[in-house]
This record gives structure tokens, C-alpha cells and sequence, in this order.
């Protein structure tokens, strides 16, 4: 979602923070702007567009001084333009926010400050809260610290708030609540804050991760201090950041989405990397290994996630029925707390995230754990949010992932829940040693496999030429297969803006076979396996309706190369581990087209990276 990053120290605030909201570009956003505190003077530079634009805009101005906080927003409170820009300024003037999050009751205490006299220039639930927070401290006469905690404590939703105040050069205050925020501890007095570790890995690799309802006072004296909103002093807790700067660059690629489609063969390996033992036929997790006795009398699995993190939870469930012989249920995180599910005891959720930080997912935790389950999480980003909230889990060890749509994340993460699948069989004893050393070597050779996949890159991009002023896609897919066909359809539309749709293959004749004529391109999942037959008559009845069709098949087959009038070969695999493999030429594939049809790939039109607001 919307980027974060503020500055404190001896040195020049502004050019940490315009190459900071560089860096978080990726998070997606519609508008920009900083606040930089210069002798004295509060200085608001901000404007809808890109951090480009802003460059723009602050190029001809003054812009030294050692306090300042920057911005990216994706709108939620009023349309995406040069006023609901942040930062936001209080009343007098005197103090800057910026937000990331949605304010609840923002209209109540919108009403109650205008019935007072406070005039509001923005459609922002942002602005309220700095207006809220002036207000506070003008009528108690608390320090700034002080009302901005107090503040909160009357707020509901979601907030990371950083607050300059213009009187107080030697000063930042942040807060954080179900939205991301980590402080970088620098040399000489320096500090650093930003949404994600991104901004600030070039500058100092000792960083505190804020938690919920926790406010910080950043003090260029006397150092950083912690309490909660309840009033209550916490000791900072300073981790050691893992990331490196050479991951958040292009490396030489045009774009960040193709430089993770090609990392995929060391993101897969790096997932299983430590975890799977083939000479002794083992799998070592912690999350599993330390409360196997939850898994093993599991009655049932709960999977919550949203967007791509969904469809590897689908995989999953066939995953864990096949190997674990435990029941599944796979749920879309934003709709699992709103429709009372029924959690009975020996339940397990399993929250699944890229960024750690989902929102939606967030709540379906806070929900789960409520009723007494045992959560884990499945994420790639050390130190996030879910990471701290669930009760174990497993990362994927992915490396960051910046591009929009993800790639090499569910690789990554169905890389991780199979090796969950296999040793929970191992434990329950589902499986026969025989059959998971068998697995266990297939997995070690995805990675191989991937590499060859990757080498069809030129016949998909000629494909992509083919069918890139296409206007609809249909994906179709059986078994293992039907959630590869749901992400190649999310990721054509996610980033080339072309209506696309996956389907369980079985089920096109129930409906969607009406969409099918000479211009409709239907991209099969054909691979040899269980229900290859079934998939050919499918194909059958598209190309009996002149659809074009488009399959990704096993290296070898003959059957559905007679019918299809493109072929990607892919190696033999098993049939569990085939959305690993097949689902990489649909990747590329979304990825030309997107680049033929002249849209931005890492940064696709209204969608953010971490969503961190329901």
C-alpha cells in the first residue's frame, strides 16, 4: 500500500527520502510528497503522479534540513490529487502527518472538530487525525508525544503515522497499528523510518520493528523511547536486518517482474534449502517438528489468504488431502471473519502472505486465534507483522519480491507448504516412507526443471504477439492444475489489463463455453497425469467451437499437439509438483504481453504491493 519514510540527523532529509520513496515505488500508489523542517520553516512539497513528479516540482527549491517525512499514497479517503496528497497539515500549521491505514470513526471526529472550528481542505481521514492531534494537545497542554498517543487511544482502524512538529526540530514521533512500520538506528545521531526495510538498508542495518499500538519518540538527544497507548514504556527491541541492497535492484533486467520470474530457480531451492533431507528421507521444520502433536491429531485445516497467496492455499489443500489425509478448507481472508466461521477445536489456520502484512489476513488471525486455533504462517518477510502474530510458521525465503504481481512468491510458497504437506504425513504416518523419499527428490529437482521451462521464453513471446490485442482469456485446469489456471488468469489481468478468467476445466461446459469463438484464446494446462484424458476432451470441445488453444504441455506429448495450436513444452514432473513448473510460462507470457501492450509491469495501475488496509 501507501510508502513511508521519514528522517532524523545531522545530514540533508531530502535526498533519503525522494530515493527512499524510490524504493518503495513497488507498494503502488497514485500520489506523492514530503514535509522537510528547514530553520525553523515547515515545507510541503506534494502532488498527484509519480515520485517523479515530484522531483519536478521540489527541483528550483530550498530543500536542506536534517528533519523531514516523506509519502506515497494509494487513495482510499478521496480521490487520488494534489490536496489528499500527503503529508497533511494540523490547523495552526505547526505539525506534518503522514498515514498509511484507514481511520474508522474519522467522520465522527471530523464532525465533532469541525463543530469546533477546524476547517478541513482534504477528503482525508488523514488530515483529521493531524487536526485531531493539534486539537488534543491545544486543550490539555501535553507535549506532542503525549497527544499523539492520546489521540489514538480514541481512534479505531489502522494507522503508521509519522508526525514533525514545526516547533521541535529535534523530533519525530511515529505509531504503528496493523500497518507496517520499522525505525533504522544510524550512525551519529541518525534515525530512519520507513513502511518496509527497503528505504533504509543503504543507511544502517539496526532497526526496530514497531508493534501494534505502540508509540515511538524519536529524539535526536536523547534517543528513542517506546510505550504503548495504554501508557505502558517498552525496552526498544533492535534486530539485526538481513536484507541486502544488491536484492532490491534490477541487477540488469528491464524490468523487477522478469528479474524474479528468472531468480525462480534460487527461490524454489532457497525454500527447501536446509529443510529436506534426501539421504536420510526427512524434513526438518520447527513450525511442524515443535507442535507435531497439533498436526497429528488435526481435524481440520483452515487456509486464509487473499490474491496469489489464495492460489497457492488451493494447491495446498490438495496437497495436504492427498498427503496428510487432513480436510481443508481454503477461504478468502477479507470474507472469513464476516461470515462467523465455525472453528472447532484440533483446528489448524494457516495464514499465508507474501508481505507478512496483509490486512485481510491480519484480521482473519486476530479472528481465528479469538476461538482457540493454532495458527501458522506462511510468509516471506522476516520480521513482518503475521510473522509475530501467528503462533509458528515457516518463511519462504523468497528474497524481496517488488514487482506487483507476484511471481516467484508462489513458487516459493507452495514450494513451502508441500514440504508442510510431507512432513505432517510423515508424522501421521499417511504416507509410506518409500512415496516421500520419491517426493522429496522430485522437489530437489524443480529447481532444474524450472530452468529448462525458463528457456521457452522465445516461443511464449511469440504466442504473446499473437493474442496481446486480445480482449478476453479463458485458463483452464484440472486437479493440481485448476489453481495455475486461476494465477495465469490473475496475472494477464493484473498486469496487462486484459479480462482473463481460470476455470476448473470440467466446468467451462457449464458456462463459460458460451464466451467461445475464433477470437477467444484458451491457454490448457495439458500435462501428463491423472486426468490428462479428461483434459483432451476438453480441448476437444474448444476446438469444436473454433476457440484457439493454447497448452502447456508434457516434453513428448503428441495427442494434444495435434489439437492445440500452440504448444510450451514442459518437463515430466509429478503430477503434485506440476503448478510449480507450469505456471512459469503463464508468467512470462502475462509478462510480454503486458510489455507489447505498453503497460507498466512492476507497477500496474491501482494495485499496491502489501495491501495494508481491508
Amino acid at each position: 500500500m501507501c510508502g513511508i519514510v521519514g528522517y532524523l540527523g545531522n545530514g540533508d532529509a531530502y535526498p533519503v527520502m525522494i530515493k527512499g520513496l524510490k524504493r518503495l515505488e513497488y507498494r503502488g500508489y497514485d500520489s506523492a510528497g514530503v514535509a522537510i523542517l528547514e530553520n525553523g520553516d515547515l515545507k510541503l512539497y506534494k502532488c498527484k503522479g509519480k515520485v517523479a513528479d515530484l522531483e519536478n516540482l521540489v527541483e528550483k527549491s530550498s530543500k536542506t534540513g536534517g528533519i523531514g517525512i516523506g509519502h506515497t499514497r494509494w487513495a482510499t479517503h478521496g480521490v487520488p490529487n494534489d490536496v489528499n496528497a500527503h503529508p497533511h497539515l494540523s490547523g495552526d500549521q505547526k505539525l506534518a502527518l503522514i498515514h498509511n491505514g484507514i481511520i474508522e470513526n474519522y467522520a465522527s471526529i471530523k464532525a465533532e472538530l469541525q463543530s469546533r472550528g477546524h476547517i478541513f481542505l482534504s477528503d482525508t481521514d488523514t488530515e483529521v487525525l493531524v487536526h485531531f492531534i493539534e486539537d488534543v494537545r491545544a486543550k490539555t497542554g501535553v507535549p506532542l508525544f503525549e497527544a499523539v498517543r492520546m489521540a489514538l487511544s480514541e481512534v479505531h482502524g489502522a494507522y503508521a503515522i509519522v508526525v514533525i512538529d514545526k516547533e521541535n526540530p529535534n523530533q519525530l514521533i511515529a505509531a504503528k497499528k496493523s500497518s507496517p512500520l520499522v525505525i533504522g538506528i544510524g550512525s551519529d545521531d541518525e534515525y530512519f523510518i520507513a513502511s518496509d526495510a527497503t528505504p533504509i538498508i543503504e543507511y544502517t542495518k539496526n532497526v526496530v520493528y514497531l508493534e501494534d499500538e505502540e508509540v515511538a519518540l524519536i529524539d535526536r538527544k536523547e534517543g528513542l523511547k517506546i510505550v504503548t497507548i495504554q501508557n505502558q514504556s517498552k525496552t526498544p527491541y533492535i534486530q539485526a536486518l538481513e536484507l541486502k541492497l544488491e536484492a532490491i535492484e534490477k541487477g540488469g533486467y528491464d524490468s523487477f517482474m522478469l528479474k524474479e520470474i528468472h531468480e525462480q530457480p534460487r527461490s524454489i531451492r532457497d525454500s527447501f534449502r536446509g529443510r529436506i533431507n534426501l539421504q536420510h528421507g526427512i524434513i526438518k521444520m520447527s513450525g511442524i517438528d515443535d507442535h507435531k502433536d497439533k498436526w497429528i491429531a488435526a481435524n481440520r485445516i483452515i487456509i486464509v489468504a487473499c490474491g496469489t497467496s489464495w492460489h497457492a492455499g488451493l494447491v495446498a489443500e490438495y496437497l495436504f488431502e492427498e498427503f496428510a489425509r487432513i480436510p481443508v478448507e481454503v477461504e478468502y481472508a477479507s470474507e472469513f471473519r464476516y461470515r462467523d466461521p465455525v472453528i472447532m477445536p484440533g483446528d489448524i489456520v494457516i495464514a499465508i502472505s507474501q508481505s507478512g502484512e496483509t490486512a485481510d489476513t491480519l484480521a482473519a488471525i486476530e479472528l481465528a486465534k479469538e476461538r482457540g486455533a493454532f495458527i501458522f504462517g506462511v510468509c516471506n518477510v522476516v520480521g513482518s507483522t503475521i510473522s509475530r502474530a501467528t503462533h509458528t510458521g515457516a518463511y519462504t525465503h523468497a528474497g524481496p519480491e517488488i514487482g506487483v504481481a507476484s511471481t516467484k512468491a508462489f513458487t516459493a510458497q507452495v514450494t513451502v507448504l508441500y514440504q508442510i504437506a510431507l512432513a505432517v504425513a510423515q508424522a501421521r504416518q499417511t504416507l509410506s516412507q518409500d512415496r516421500v523419499t520419491r517426493l522429496m527428490a522430485e522437489l530437489n529437482s524443480v529447481p532444474d526443471k524450472v530452468e529448462e521451462v525458463l528457456k521457452t521464453n522465445a516461443i511464449v513471446e511469440t504466442i504473446a504477439e499473437i493474442y496481446k490485442d486480445s480482449r478476453n482469456a479463458l485458463y483452464l485446469g484440472r486437479g493440481y492444475s485448476f489453481p495455475v489456471a486461476l494465477e495465469g488468469a490473475l496475472k494477464l489481468k493484473e498486469i496487462s489489463y486484459i479480462h482473463a478468467e481460470g476455470y476448473p476445466a470440467a466446468e467451462m461446459k457449464h458456462g463459460p463455453i458460451a464466451l467461445i469463438d475464433e477470437e477467444m484464446p484458451v491457454f490448457v494446462i495439458a500435462t501428463q497425469g491423472q486426468s490428462y484424458e479428461k483434459v483432451v476432451s476438453n480441448i476437444q470441445e474448444v476446438k469444436a467451437r473454433k476457440g484457439k488453444i493454447i497448452a502447456i504441455v508434457t516434453a513428448g506429448d503428441k495427442t494434444v499437439k495435434e489439437l492445440a495450436d500452440h504448444v510450451i513444452e514442459i518437463p515430466k514432473t509429478d503430477d503434485s509438483l506440476v503448478p510449480i513448473v507450469s505456471v512459469i510460462p503463464l508468467q512470462l507470457l502475462s509478462y510480454h504481453v503486458a510489455v507489447m501492450r505498453g503497460c507498466n509491469v512492476d507497477q500496474p495501475r491501482n494495485l499496491a504491493k502489501s495491501v495494508t488496509v481491508e
